[in-house]
């Protein structure tokens, strides 16, 4: 059993503090916020101890396993001083996403860890999900064949602005951008549009071109703009041999064969199957600690700190792109 600790407790602090304790591989041993009240309250409430100092924590507990789910100036400024406390006290790290507003912290996160052989993960969990996966099963049987294209969109409502322009485009993304990555690879060339919605200071809905370094083309649609919508997420792959489509993250995957008018298709069940987002976080984490318990190596961990960055530097090139007019190559 893996000894865990969160730090970070607002309310995806509680959530990974929440799937930590009904979860068999793990034994939840302590949480830590420098916020002394909400350090407290979720003490209380998760029965063990707390704390407000990380150093402190980290000493006392001698975790395997730490939670980073800090948030800071564009969600993510505080990711790194944990982080990097975490991994030099021998802790392998589930960050939250983005791994870092800045890239030079996200490098230096991902350069440590490596460093010290541990496991570094990010919690990309749109990808953590049954039809997310039987469709890559689908694309590694060679369903699709030679990759074409894929067009990604996802979309929220968030009608409040935050503390920068570029928020949208840096804490939502990385999921969309790490699924178009899971199946299409690495991203050679951005291009990026966006748009300020009527009353907002913030780039609030964006359109991402990409050229993958295979060669295959790429669209993201991305927004905060949307208050009600009937889905939030939606990803096709196509090939020479067929496309899939998912629909959002766990609903329904669904194989259209170019040489078949037959259709295949993995659809939520009702019972046993997702109930609720939430439950992409507990396949993450379960993930993660299966991985660790079976003695993974840091190169095979699924959704390493390396994919998180990788999708990050997508995401800086658009803003290149945004505030440039010009196509950036990574």
């Amino acid at each position: 059993m893996l000894r865990t600790c969160v730090i970070g407790l607002g309310r995806i602090g509680n959530l990974h503090s929440d799937i930590y304790k009904s979860d068999p591989l793990a034994q939840l041993v302590g949480v830590c916020d420098r916020n002394a009240e909400r350090a407290e309250r979720a003490g209380n409430r998760l029965g063990v101890p707390y704390f407000t100092s990380v150093s402190e924590m980290l000493a006392a507990l001698k975790p395997d396993v730490c939670s980073v789910t800090t948030g800071g100036f564009e969600y993510s400024s505080d990711h790194y001083e944990p982080t990097m406390q975490a991994l030099a006290a021998g802790c392998h790290v589930l960050g939250e996403k983005p791994i870092s507003n800045d890239l030079r912290c996200g490098e230096e996160m991902v350069a440590f860890a490596r460093q010290k052989n541990l496991c570094y993960a990010i919690n990309l969990n749109h990808r953590f999900t049954p039809a997310a996966r039987t469709a890559k099963q689908w694309q590694n049987e060679g369903r699709l064949g030679a990759l074409l294209f894929c067009n990604m969109a996802l979309w929220i409502g968030r009608p409040e602005d935050l503390d920068s322009p570029y928020y949208h485009l840096k804490a939502l993304n990385p999921h969309s951008i790490d699924i178009m990555r899971y199946y299409c690879g690495d991203v050679a060339r951005v291009q990026c549009f966006a748009i300020k919605a009527p009353g907002r200071w913030m780039w609030s809905t964006a359109s991402i071109n990409m050229q993958f370094a295979s060669g295959a083309v790429g669209h993201l649609t991305s927004s905060y703009d949307l208050k009600r919508a009937h889905n939030v997420e939606r990803c096709e792959v196509t090939g020479v041999q067929g496309r899939f489509v998912i629909e959002d993250m766990w609903m329904r995957a669904t194989l259209f064969p170019a040489d078949s008018m037959i259709q295949q298709v993995y659809q939520n069940p009702v019972f046993g199957g997702f109930s609720n987002f939430d439950d992409t976080f507990r396949d993450r984490i379960h993930s993660f600690l299966q991985q660790l318990a079976d003695g993974a190596t840091p190169e095979q961990i699924d959704g390493p700190g390396a994919e998180g960055l990788a999708a990050q530097r997508v995401i800086h090139a658009a803003i290149e792109s945004l505030e440039t007019g010009r196509v950036v190559e990574i």
